[in-house]
């Protein structure tokens, strides 16, 4: 909003949590949509239907599945990767190789909460490797950052 960047680009592993939809009808977007519906809920909230509706018009906002950054160089933009938890360690290494000059990537996930089989997630691996590179931090959030409701918190702690 402020300019500092020239466009934000959000992307997400299109993966079921732990159900079968079956076969989705429509085009590519009709399908992929509903993988992606938690962003376009949290930029709404954020900025309203109207202003999102044109900065995704402008293509100052991007939404895009996970599948179809490979080939791509994100350059002057702010990248965040969503779910990364649900990405492979093949996936993982592809988005973070997306990296163009002046920009920055965030990825976001919780090791805990992977949809995928045990030991696909590459999130955990990504991490412990990258914490000793310079210049790339590694955050580690606890339970006192939960910014959802108080009781998931309390749920986290025991489950």
């Amino acid at each position: 909003l402020t300019g500092r960047v020239d466009r934000l680009i959000l992307s997400r592993p299109a993966v079921e949590a732990g159900e079968r939809l079956g076969f989705l009808p429509g085009d590519m977007r009709e399908k992929v949509d509903p993988y992606l519906r938690p962003l376009y809920d949290a930029l709404t909230e954020r900025l309203g239907t109207k202003r999102l509706k044109q900065m995704l018009a402008d293509g100052i906002i991007e939404i895009a599945p996970v599948a179809y950054m490979r080939g791509r160089t994100l350059s002057e933009c702010f990248v965040v990767i969503d779910e990364a938890q649900n990405c492979t360690y093949t996936q993982t290494k592809m988005l973070l190789t997306r990296l163009g000059w002046r920009s920055t990537m965030g990825l976001t996930g919780d090791p805990d909460q992977t949809d995928l089989l045990p030991g696909i997630s590459g999130l955990a691996e990504i991490a412990s490797r990258l914490e000793h590179v310079p210049d790339i931090p590694v955050v580690r959030l606890a339970e006192g950052d939960i910014v959802r409701h108080p009781l998931v918190a309390s749920m986290l702690t025991v489950l």
